[in-house]
């Protein structure tokens, strides 16, 4: 019992380091999501906004080419990054409370304590006058008879009958209590793999990929939130004057299919021949 315990106690223990690491990188991905944001995230949504723009231009000139009989391509629209959210580890199930009771395994009384223990309950003696003490006196003469035949089974039959403890009749083991260890074990190991999962679901997380990576850079002296933004800063150049040029070519079909194609092999990066 005391072997299984400590078991428990050792789960426990780990369990509990497995549950501080998945929310220590919780808490850092949290973190790291909110600082690229703070540094990224305007100039993003400002880069969405034009090329809904865009689409909506890119739109409005292949109609126009369509009716003119002209077909040209049109891309779908590009993704919008949506950030996936950083799940909490779900509630663990409460351990069951320890069952009251004996704990420790109590071994079979000897023979001579069970005739002990059948005399104090069927002597004559020790009953009043009338039925109850026939009935004492038949019943003592079985135990007399059993003990002097050393059937301890007839001895623990008669105890149990008269309403003796099991555990004080035939010893008991601490069932209970097992049961209890064993469930528990059950519902730690259960919530160790959870946590294992979770962990691993951050861990393949790219959000975890992308800190881990611009944390190496910053620990090698490099600012990466600021390559970064440099880089959207040109595309949304970049895509301002998409967005000037596209609004502008509608009167003529040549310049607007050759918009229509190049702008479709930017966000395909495939050619059409």
């Amino acid at each position: 019992m005391t072997r299984r315990r400590e078991q428990l106690q050792d789960l426990q223990r780990y369990l509990a380091v497995l549950e501080a690491d998945h929310d220590g990188i919780r808490a850092k991905l949290l973190g790291f999501r909110l600082r690229y944001l703070e540094a990224l995230g305007p100039l993003m949504r400002e880069l969405d906004e034009l090329e809904a723009q865009l689409q909506q231009a890119t739109a409005l000139l292949s109609d126009a080419l369509k009716r003119q009989g002209v077909d040209a391509p049109m891309p779908s629209a590009p993704h919008t990054k949506v950030w996936p959210d950083v799940p909490a580890l779900p509630d663990a199930t409460p351990l069951p409370p320890e069952p009251t009771g004996p704990t420790m395994d109590l071994p079979p009384p000897t023979l001579k304590t069970l005739y002990r223990r059948a005399a104090k309950r069927f002597h004559p003696d020790l009953a009043p006058p009338g039925p109850d003490r026939e009935v004492c006196e038949q019943r003592m003469m079985a135990v007399n008879e059993a003990y002097e035949s050393s059937d301890r089974g007839k001895l623990e039959s008669l105890l149990l009958a008269a309403g003796e403890s099991p555990e004080k009749v035939i010893g008991g083991p601490a069932d209970a209590v097992r049961a209890w260890l064993g469930l528990c074990e059950h519902l730690v190991q259960g919530r160790i793999r959870v946590v294992q999962a979770q962990t691993l679901v951050l861990q393949n997380l790219q959000m975890h990929q992308l800190r881990v990576a611009i944390e190496r850079a910053e620990t090698g002296g490099m600012r990466p939130l600021d390559i970064m933004a440099a880089r959207l800063r040109t595309q949304i150049a970049e895509r301002r004057q998409e967005l000037y040029i596209g609004e502008r070519v509608g009167g003529d079909a040549s310049l607007a299919a050759d918009f229509l194609r190049k702008r479709y092999q930017r966000l395909t990066g495939l050619g059409l021949g």
